[in-house]
C-alpha cells in the first residue's frame, strides 16, 4: 500500500486461493486493457470475458495477453462454452482454450439444458486443461420453479467431487437472479444454508451490485471470493474490503 495505517484487516496475498476479485470483462478495447491493468492489476485475481463476446471483440489474442502478462488468468464465460456444446463442438473448444493459452474454464448451463451428470463429466474431462469454475443457480431465473437449497448443496458437492477448484453462486450481471430476489435483495436463508455444508473459500459469490458486496464482506470477512465485479468497481471494492470506504469504515477499527 501506500502509506502506513493502523488496524486495516490482512489480506490475502496474490496468487490467492481466497478473498478472489474476479471481474467481467464485457467489451473493453486493448488499451482499456492496458489502462485498466496499470491501475488495479494487484487487486484483480481473475478475469471472465463476459457471456459470448470473446467472439465478436477485436484484437481478442492481444487482449488476453495484456492481461496475462500481469499474472491475471482470463477466461472465456460459460454461455461460450454452452454455445460449443449445444452445436456439438467440445473436441473445438479445447482447441480454442489451448490456442489462446487459456488455464481456467468455466462450465455452465444456464441457457441450455444439460444433465447434471454430463455437467459432471465435462468438468472432469476439462480438469485435464486447467482449474475448472463451475457455475451452479442457473435455473433460477425461472421464478417458478426456483432451486431450494438443499439442490444447490447437492449440486456444489458434486460439481466439487468432478473436479471443480470454485463453484460459482449464479447472479447473472444484474445481480436480480439466483442468489438474488428481483429487488437484488439477498436471499439470506439460502446463503447461510450453503455455508453449513460448503466451504467459503471454494465459493465465488457473483455480486455486482455495492449492497451484495457489502452483505458478503460482512458476512465472510475482507477475504469473501466476489465474482461480477465491474472493472471501474475494483478499486472500490478494494477500499471497501480494508475498511475505506463508508460503509465499512468502521468494521475493523480497534480490533473489530
Amino acid at each position: 500500500m501506500n502509506f502506513q495505517l493502523n488496524s486495516i484487516p490482512e489480506r490475502t496475498v496474490k496468487p490467492r486461493q481466497s478473498g478472489l476479485t474476479m471481474v467481467t470483462d464485457k467489451g473493453l478495447s486493448l488499451r482499456d486493457v492496458e489502462n485498466f491493468v496499470e491501475v488495479a492489476s494487484a487487486h484483480i485475481d481473475i478475469v471472465k470475458l463476459a457471456f459470448g463476446t470473446a467472439y465478436v471483440t477485436p484484437n481478442l489474442r492481444a487482449k488476453i495477453e495484456a492481461y496475462q502478462s500481469k499474472g491475471i488468468p482470463v477466461y472465456f464465460g460459460g454461455l461460450l462454452f454452452e454455445a460449443f456444446i449445444i452445436r456439438n463442438q467440445f473436441e473445438d473448444y479445447l482447441n480454442m482454450i489451448k490456442d489462446y493459452d487459456i488455464s481456467y474454464m468455466e462450465v455452465s448451463d444456464g441457457s441450455i439444458n444439460i444433465p447434471h451428470a454430463e455437467k459432471c463429466g465435462y468438468i472432469e474431462k476439462l480438469t485435464k486443461y486447467g482449474k475448472v469454475l463451475s457455475e451452479v443457480g442457473s435455473k433460477d431465473k425461472d421464478r417458478e420453479h426456483v432451486t431450494p437449497p438443499y439442490k444447490w448443496i447437492e449440486l456444489m458437492k458434486a460439481e466439487y467431487s468432478a473436479g471443480a477448484s470454485y463453484v460459482i453462486a449464479e447472479a447473472r450481471e444484474t445481480g436480480t437472479v439466483g442468489l438474488y430476489r428481483d429487488s437484488g435483495e439477498v436471499r439470506e436463508g439460502l446463503v447461510q444454508e450453503i455455508l453449513t455444508k460448503i466451504p467459503a473459500e471454494k465459493i465465488i459469490w457473483e455480486a455486482p451490485r455495492k449492497d451484495q458486496q457489502l452483505y458478503f464482506l460482512g458476512v465472510l470477512g475482507c477475504n469473501a471470493n466476489l465474482g461480477n465485479i465491474a472493472f471501474d468497481d475494483v478499486i472500490p471494492l478494494e477500499a471497501m474490503r480494508v475498511g475505506l470506504r463508508g460503509d465499512t469504515f468502521h468494521l475493523y477499527l480497534n480490533g473489530k
